[in-house]
């Protein structure tokens, strides 16, 4: 993985240039450097990632003639630990213990304790496995220690033994063995087993509910059985709970299966509802929560009559949820009294959102009060955010940016980079082994304060470790640290990648930075990979359809290759869209597939409505946030920005990226004039919005 670093050709803008300039002193004053140093860096980092590889697929001591010189290089424990975990398989305790006493506290070591654990559980070496035991090593060893006293005759004690991990709503497989000796020693008592069901219920974890069931009485496991098919299949649930009688589990179950199937399909649910009700005797709490999901997820369909029945919701059945939704229904309908009637009906701390701040103003507008609506644009346009800019465009304002200049502190960087904790991440970052990396960053700014903290970030970005700055910089003034935040990464190729490509740099730069947080080896539960998150399939389907290499799966972490293929499939989803980079990054995020049914349904409607009219809570967010901080990006490599309505081409109209000749907008602070200052959420998203990186 290439190195990043600021590009100079690109920091045009002269607060940009002072920044770089400013954090090229700092790093200078606090590690000087000469040629011959960064060559024997270069040297050792070069030998070190040939023997770390021979290490890790041959094991053995084959790895040791390609470290000599290493020995005193920080990364050096690295190098025999993965050689061990190689070998495994054939590994003595007495070579394992000799590791962990020449290393004691290092991440490699923790690991190879870990992993022969496991290979001496699989051997049921326990008495091996118990001479090498510590506390607090994960629910499944904690299980394979247990396992292992039993083995030595010691018997199990629930209080002792069970009742943390009882706690929990699921368990490793490893501790099936350890459940079913309790259950056997008649540990596992109907109480205890009915207070772990309800807990599992309340995570929604059916399996385990299924699992603790079978231990159950006759009666009471078809009971907790019927739990579960509420949690696995709700319709199911649902037309079988017609012949289940009314008692309190049977109830919990019917109404648990009608909120999930509410989610599936409202209609159906709206069926089952009419009947059950009549079939049981539900509180009024268990009748609220099915009458909110049936009036929420309708609501998220659209369907007839959805604003009305979220306005008949009763007063307890209403949450914030479909107070908002009661907003988004109202806008899907361009009803512009029920809009500003339903944003008065949020909650105090949701009137602050911007969001309906913004769309307070767009009602006022629209229903003939313009005054009212200005004065609110000009408020909400001194804020960086997605509805702050759209506010400025509406109020014909310059962008709200105010950076920041973290000073350096020598002091702290000396102390930072001394330390040995702090010298292993970078070097694990410099030679590409990233999560390590920030396993061992967590590790030795563990307990640090803010100030400390803050200096590894800047620190870290000047060594081009973007994400750590992403990570760091989130709350109070730090966010008005835009050249650290908004990193202009050169050598992986965004700007040539994406002129070639077609499309705006500063928006492919915002997906990036959206997607990864400029993690390279960002990995999504959904196997999206690398720094802008494509999946292996998209990636071999782009790779085709524009003749490029593609090696699998697994190049999608090289940055280079990453970015060339996800300007690529960003291209081919503009052009799906009319060039539309708003529309194009809601199919990114959520499939053309889905933007398509949402045109259909509502494609008339203008682009900022039909954003807020998204069902999906991660996809309206995340157009939001990506076109924010394509204003951003904007801003950073031109010292202006296109207005963010011209990126929002109404749904139809065909986009342009930006030219020479593109009408810009100018950005200003507010403080140069006397203004106060305000440190706003992450660009483009809302308080209760997830991160922006996976």
């Amino acid at each position: 993985m290439p190195v990043f670093r600021p590009s100079p050709r690109r920091l045009s803008s002269p607060i940009a240039r002072c920044l770089v300039g400013m954090a090229i002193v700092a790093l200078s004053l606090v590690r000087p450097t000469s040629a011959a140093t960064a060559a024997a860096t270069d040297t050792q980092r070069a030998a070190f990632k040939k023997a770390y590889a021979t290490a890790q697929q041959q094991g053995g001591d084959a790895w040791r003639a390609q470290a000599l010189g290493l020995h005193d290089y920080v990364l050096y424990p690295y190098l025999e630990a993965a050689a061990l975990r190689h070998d495994l398989a054939t590994l003595d305790l007495a070579r394992v213990q000799g590791y962990l006493a020449a290393h004691p506290g290092l991440l490699p070591a923790d690991d190879l304790r870990r992993a022969f654990l496991g290979e001496l559980a699989r051997r049921q070496d326990w008495t091996g496995f118990l001479a090498l035991y510590q506390d607090g090593l994960g629910d499944a060893l904690t299980c394979d220690a247990l396992q292992a006293r039993m083995a030595q005759g010691q018997p199990l004690n629930f209080d002792r033994d069970l009742a943390a991990l009882w706690q929990k709503p699921s368990l490793p497989s490893a501790c099936d063995p350890v459940q079913s000796a309790a259950h056997d020693a008649g540990l596992l008592t109907p109480t205890r087993l009915w207070a772990r069901i309800d807990r599992a219920v309340a995570a929604g974890a059916g399996g385990t509910v299924a699992a603790l069931a079978a231990w159950l009485p006759a009666r009471d496991a078809e009971t907790a059985q019927r739990l579960a098919l509420a949690l696995r299949d709700p319709a199911e649930a649902t037309a079988q709970a017609e012949h289940w009688p009314d008692t309190p589990h049977h109830r919990q179950a019917a109404a648990i299966a009608l909120q999930r199937l509410a989610r599936r399909q409202s209609s159906a649910a709206d069926q089952a509802w009419l009947t059950l009700r009549k079939r049981f005797h539900f509180s009024e709490e268990q009748r609220n929560d099915v009458l909110n999901a049936l009036a929420l997820f309708h609501a998220t369909d659209f369907d007839d009559h959805a604003l009305q029945r979220l306005a008949e919701l009763p007063a307890a059945a209403q949450t914030d949820a479909t107070r908002e939704w009661l907003v988004r229904v109202a806008l899907a309908e361009q009803n512009w009294r029920a809009v500003l009637s339903a944003i008065d009906a949020l909650s105090t701390e949701q009137q602050r959102d911007g969001e309906w701040r913004y769309f307070r103003a767009r009602a006022l507008a629209e229903l003939g009060k313009p005054a009212q609506a200005q004065q609110q644009y000009a408020a909400l346009a001194n804020e960086p955010t997605f509805f702050g800019f759209l506010a400025a465009d509406r109020a014909d304002a310059p962008y709200t940016l105010c950076p920041w200049t973290l000073p350096p502190d020598d002091v702290r960087a000396r102390s930072l980079l001394a330390d040995l904790g702090m010298q292993r991440a970078f070097e694990l970052y410099a030679v590409d082994l990233p999560r390590d990396a920030r396993r061992e960053w967590a590790r030795a700014l563990r307990g640090s304060d803010e100030a400390t903290r803050r200096e590894a970030a800047l620190l870290a970005y000047q060594r081009g470790w973007y994400d750590r700055a992403v990570f760091t910089f989130s709350s109070g003034d730090a966010l008005r640290l835009y050249e650290q935040r908004f990193p202009l990464a050169s050598q992986d190729g965004v700007v040539p990648q994406a002129q070639q490509a077609g499309i705006d740099p500063a928006w492919a730069y915002a997906i990036a930075r959206a997607e990864s947080a400029w993690m390279s080896d960002a990995h999504s539960g959904a196997d999206a990979r690398g720094l802008m998150q494509l999946l292996p399939g998209t990636g071999a389907q782009v790779a085709r359809s524009y003749g490029l290499p593609w090696g699998g799966g697994d190049t999608l972490y090289d940055p280079v290759v990453n970015v060339q293929l996800g300007t690529r499939y960003l291209a081919q989803m503009a052009q799906r869209y009319n060039g539309a980079p708003w529309l194009a990054s809601a199919a990114y995020n959520a499939g053309p597939i889905k933007v398509d049914q949402w045109l259909a349904a509502r494609g008339t409607l203008p682009p900022d409505v039909f954003t807020a009219t998204i069902p999906y809570k991660e996809t309206r967010e995340y157009v939001a946030r990506v076109m924010a901080f394509s204003v951003i990006y904007d801003w950073r490599m031109s010292g202006s920005a296109v207005p963010l309505d011209q990126r929002l081409t109404p749904i139809g109209t065909m986009y342009v990226p930006p030219a020479a000749g593109t009408v810009r907008k100018a950005v200003r602070c507010p403080a140069d004039d006397g203004a106060a200052q305000t440190a706003p959420a992450e660009p483009g998203s809302v308080p209760a919005a997830a991160a922006s990186a996976p």
